[in-house]
């Protein structure tokens, strides 16, 4: 059984105070991503990532999703928009795939809708879209977006440097002699 990971603090909620991340993620959720024609477009960060096969509205909420399965604050979005690429790409191939995308973005645009009168992508509140997400972590489609993230988020050498890693050390002698024991905080 995959579980999402809390690391928020429980004393934040709508309720009682917004906290740095619920900020920032209404910022991030509501208003940088937008959709134009066949874009998915972020103009705070000047990037936009060309829809032919999903729906731009299923792209962008895959964007969504990404950041609140594995939210990094440090991490643009246009990281996870290129962790979510495969499956625009992999839907124009895969009948199959672009079924359980486009079926698992209306489950939860239908949920948030229910609970909270806005498609998913659109709920400000970082703490009201992971309910959802731990309501359906269960499906097809929660397991497949969370397993081809790992690889999609964290295989950009971009983002590597954010998370302190230094990439391959083969063909550099090992770590042995070169970073083995450069570990900071311990």
């Amino acid at each position: 059984m995959t579980t999402l990971i809390d690391r928020r603090s429980p004393s934040r909620s709508p309720s009682n105070g917004p906290s740095r991340r619920s900020i920032l993620g209404m910022m991030g959720a509501t208003g940088a991503l937008m959709i134009s024609g066949l874009a998915v477009i972020n103009p705070r960060e000047a990037w936009g990532l060309e829809v032919t096969t999903l729906k731009p509205e299923t792209m962008r909420t895959l964007i969504v999703m990404a950041r609140d399965v594995y939210p990094h604050d440090k991490l643009a979005d246009r990281f996870y928009a290129v962790a979510m690429k495969p499956y625009e790409t992999g839907a124009a191939t895969d009948p199959a795939l672009k079924a359980l995308v486009e079926e698992g973005v209306i489950t939860l645009d239908t949920l948030a809708k229910a609970r909270h009168g806005v498609a998913y992508a659109d709920l400000g509140w970082e703490d009201q879209r992971v309910a959802i997400l731990r309501e359906i972590e269960e499906s097809a489609f929660f397991q497949k977006v969370q397993g081809g993230l790992v690889v999609g988020l964290y295989n950009q050498e971009e983002v590597w440097p954010v998370f302190g890693y230094e990439g391959s050390s083969a063909d550099k002698g090992g770590y042995i002699d070169r970073g083995f024991s450069d570990i900071s905080w311990l």
